[in-house]
């Protein structure tokens, strides 16, 4: 049996679901998940391995009308992911209607030179003439190739999924070895989980204009504890106080949550510090967005 092997980008509009579908399928927390939208803001990339197929999956940022120099990159991080790659993963959800930022992307993914296969999440929201109704809407567009309903939240139809990529890719051989599932380090993924608990713990004014940044991650000496350092950082001092909360206690339960996560992905006792510290107008500060890792 031939062994097949390619790249796959997965497009959508903010808080469709990308990033629930990436971890699901690659069975790892790979990329944080929010109900606030533009939770991720790089250009993720995953690898989904089994013994007829290696998926690079890339997840990125959902795309937007950018505000700011941070969302510039986000954007272009996103567009940049569909140059060069096998198949299109256009993802929508139970949204009965296409509105104006569900137009923008199918403005955006008609450029695309690769097979374009529309997911339906969260079908599990939608009755069955609902589900219908969306499908037909899409399936009058000739660029979309397949069209697969799924809920990424439960990994049902993500075979199915699986499947009809496969279907797509070329023949070809592993192109990363079968036990590597992300490029991305463990100290990025450390920042982004301690990023996941500020969304989690914190009001819907302040997300955007957060970010974390790990400063110091050192193993001690018999390799029981790894002790983490890192910045929250936030544009406003009034942001500084909601983020820390009463006595402290919003921060505390910021780092547990996170801290229980860590341990997790590194399989060991961690003792993670946190600060908050103020950096007011980040986003459009390219120094310190380079330093943060938003760079082309």
């Amino acid at each position: 049996m031939s062994f097949k092997s390619g790249f796959v980008t997965i497009i959508g509009r903010p808080n469709v679901g990308k990033s629930t579908l990436l971890n699901n399928v690659i069975g790892e927390k790979i990329a944080i998940m929010s109900d606030k939208p533009q939770t991720t803001r790089h250009k993720i990339t995953a690898m989904y391995t089994d013994d007829e197929v290696q998926i690079i999956f890339v997840d990125t940022p959902g795309i937007h009308r950018p505000k700011s120099k941070l969302g510039d990159f986000m954007v272009n991080s996103a567009k940049g992911a569909i140059a060069n790659v096998d198949v299109v993963i256009l993802m929508v959800d139970n949204s009965l209607k296409i509105g104006p930022g569900d137009q923008y992307l199918l403005d955006f993914i008609t450029e695309a030179k690769a097979e374009v296969i529309l997911v339906i999440n969260k079908v599990d929201l939608l009755k069955p003439e609902e589900f219908k109704a969306i499908y037909e809407t899409y399936s009058k567009m000739s660029f979309i190739k397949n069209i697969i309903g799924l809920s990424a939240i439960n990994a049902k139809g993500v075979k199915e999924l699986i499947a009809a990529i496969k279907a797509e890719l070329p023949e070809g051989p592993p192109l990363y070895p079968k036990d590597f599932l992300t490029d991305q380090s463990e100290r990025t993924i450390v920042s982004e989980i301690i990023r996941e608990k500020v969304l989690k713990y914190i009001d819907d004014e302040i997300p955007h204009g957060v970010a974390v940044e790990v400063q110091s991650m050192k193993f001690r000496q018999d390799k029981a504890i790894c002790d983490i350092e890192a910045d929250i950082i936030c544009e406003k001092k009034s942001h500084k106080g909601i983020i820390i909360g009463k006595e402290g206690r919003k921060l505390k339960g910021i780092g547990k949550s996170a801290r229980q996560d860590i341990e997790m992905l590194l399989d060991q006792k961690v003792n993670l510090q946190l600060w908050v510290k103020v950096r007011e107008g980040w986003r459009d500060n390219q120094g310190i967005l380079k330093n943060l890792g938003y760079k082309e």
